[in-house]
């Protein structure tokens, strides 16, 4: 995957391309392609009937794909606002679990909570530095190879907030607010980090605030969490969202956090579940704050970017997911630990302007209000008790060793995602994996459907007792190859997945009705995604956690290092198909089979791995 650099100077932005709609008679057999192995052969025809009759001359699907043609012509990008608006802000699940993922950083060295708070505004100063690049167009420009990459999502990072709305949400957008807002107790203060003339605070002078705030008398003291409202489905959040802007002091209070920068959680104390490590409880804390008793209604989650600082060095981040993808929080993440990590220091000097700069935020809590956060806590309550997070760091080799054997580490780790999958469950797994199509203008992502015919041609192969070493590791290298060809499609636009939703969204803006190919059998069962994967790259021990997309599934966000990997795993406890601690095993099981055949057969490593 890609990373970026931070260039010393601007450059210019690169001329990109418009993302193309795709050859209709191309989609058609991609799907029926990626059905095929999650059907029998009649269903499978059943699938191929409907994909010729919807594609074939003078059909619903050429008309459709008329219609999309013609919105492609008039638009910088045919599926960017469609996608903003479908994927997310029409989504009703809450955001936590089901949408804004965690990024758990390298446990930090800190005890006390003094030694927290340092911690924390180290962070914030390292988040205002990487603010500053981005405004001084000093973040060096993505390309993958010669092609360069759309960079507009960094633009977004900073100053952005969700805002409830019933049906439909909406996001807001603030890059130049010269505030950050702290959460400590659930109770909310504005922290001035710019002057009115420009001068930022030096660390000092937040960690001088931080200290204010943290030992207040009253901040000692919980108040009703009024954040737990964010993490509740969206339309029940709208509503409460209504009751509690209409007094004056709380619109002034929400408007003050929806405006800000980032939100600063400075969490207390974490009591340990039985079992868990800090890993797994970091994860807990970065999805859904551990519960409303916890630090579940120390958040605000409709912010794009939530820096958590935890007692007893647990830190990360949760990121509400509209405005970005992974890989930019990513490569944002690299430079935050690399500034803490490096002793840099962005302002040395104190502004005068801003003393005595943090001011609480106060709310009135009516019963009305009272009552929807009771209902928003028992719901976050209960969702925490089900999501069952878990992690594995895999330390026997990293991309170093795949790479030796002449495969792509991402398309070698999503087979061995796939074959842990199939030695557990003994079916195939639908399997979804975000590619980035950012080489279009305003690009966001295609699936790359990694379960197919090869896949698990290549998992009944590793799993036959008799067959023989040499044909495992054929049959991994066409798996592996065949991902890679679909990967070349997706971010090239040229994926099934989001061209069919161009089609049935250009169905319902014109007032036609859907296609009964819409509901094939081997369309619905290729698109219940039981495994949502993506590989989210970083310099550290650090790793991107996020709920499945299915109630029978797994999440899997992996960072493949030189010799390790890192792996943010997750299932729903409710579930009785799916166990994350089973899978966890099991992939860890199919990275070392993988390898035992590839030493024994596949290519010889020179020199050291």
């Amino acid at each position: 995957m890609l990373t970026a650099q931070l260039a010393t100077t601007a450059s210019g932005p690169p001329a990109l391309q418009r993302q193309p709609v795709p050859k209709l008679s191309d989609t058609m057999q991609k799907l029926v392609r990626s059905v095929e192995p999650h059907v029998d052969a009649d269903t499978l025809a059943g699938t191929k009937r409907a994909a010729e009759q919807f594609a074939r001359p003078g059909a619903i699907g050429q008309k459709l794909q008329e219609l999309l043609e013609q919105r492609a012509a008039k638009k910088e990008n045919w599926l960017a606002d469609w996608w903003l608006r479908s994927a997310y802000m029409e989504y009703r699940d809450p955001v936590i679990v089901y949408s804004s993922p965690g990024l758990v950083f390298p446990r930090a060295a800190y005890r006390s909570l003094d030694e927290q708070l340092a911690y924390a505004a180290k962070i914030v100063s390292a988040a205002l530095a990487y603010k500053m690049l981005i405004d001084g167009g000093k973040i060096k420009p993505e390309a993958m190879g010669k092609i360069p990459l759309d960079m507009s999502q960094y633009e977004k990072i900073f100053g952005t907030c969700r805002i409830p709305g019933r049906e439909r949400d909406s996001v807001q957008f603030n890059p130049r607010s010269r505030h950050i807002v702290v959460a400590c107790n659930n109770r909310y203060y504005q922290l001035n980090v710019f002057g009115p003339s420009g001068g930022l605070a030096s660390e000092a002078q937040i960690l001088a605030e931080l200290k204010k705030i943290a030992g207040k008398e009253n901040a000692r003291q919980r108040l009703e969490p009024i954040g737990i409202l964010t993490a509740n489905h969206r339309d029940s959040w709208a509503k409460a969202y209504e009751l509690l802007v209409a007094d004056p002091t709380n619109r002034s209070s929400v408007e003050t956090i929806q405006k800000a920068l980032f939100v600063l959680s400075i969490d207390r104390e974490i009591p340990q579940k039985p079992g868990n490590d800090d890993i797994v409880t970091a994860s807990d804390l970065l999805i859904h704050g551990g519960g409303s008793t916890v630090n579940g209604g120390n958040r605000w989650y409709d912010k794009t970017i939530q820096l958590v600082v935890a007692p007893n060095g647990i830190n990360g981040l949760t990121y509400e997911h509209s405005p970005a993808e992974g890989q930019p929080i990513a490569v944002m993440t690299d430079f935050l630990i690399e500034y803490v990590n490096g002793g840099k220091h962005l302002n040395a000097v104190d502004q005068p302007e801003l003393k005595a700069a943090s001011v609480e935020l106060p709310f009135n809590v009516t019963p009305e209000v009272r009552s929807a956060i009771d209902e928003a806590s028992g719901f976050v309550d209960k969702l925490a008790a089900d999501i069952q997070m878990d992690y594995l760091h895999f330390t026997d080799y990293g991309k170093g060793f795949i790479k030796t054997q002449r495969m792509s580490p991402d398309s070698y780790i999503q087979m061995a995602i796939q074959y842990a999958f199939y030695r557990l469950h003994r079916v195939p797994g639908a399997h979804y994996e975000s590619a980035q199509t950012r080489m279009y203008l305003h690009g966001r992502t295609e699936t790359i459907r990694s379960c197919s015919v090869e896949s698990i041609a290549f998992a009944r192969a590793m799993l036959e007792a008799g067959r023989d070493g040499r044909a495992k590791v054929e049959a991994m290298k066409a798996a592996i190859n065949a991902h890679k060809a679909y990967v070349s499609m997706a971010i090239q636009g040229q994926g099934v997945d989001r061209h069919l939703l161009g089609l049935k969204l250009i169905a319902k803006e014109n007032g036609i009705q859907l296609p009964e190919l819409y509901s094939d059998k081997g369309l619905q069962r290729s698109a219940h995604m039981r495994l949502s994967t993506s590989q989210v790259a970083s310099r550290y021990d650090a790793f991107m956690c996020y709920g499945p997309l299915t109630q029978d599934g797994y999440g899997c966000c992996y960072n493949p290092k030189e010799g390790d990997m890192w792996f943010g795993l997750s299932a729903f406890r409710s579930n009785p198909e799916t166990d994350v601690a089973r899978f966890r095993v099991s992939l860890r099981e199919a990275l070392k089979e993988m390898y035992e055949v590839l030493v024994q057969f596949g290519e010889k490593p020179k020199g050291k791995l």
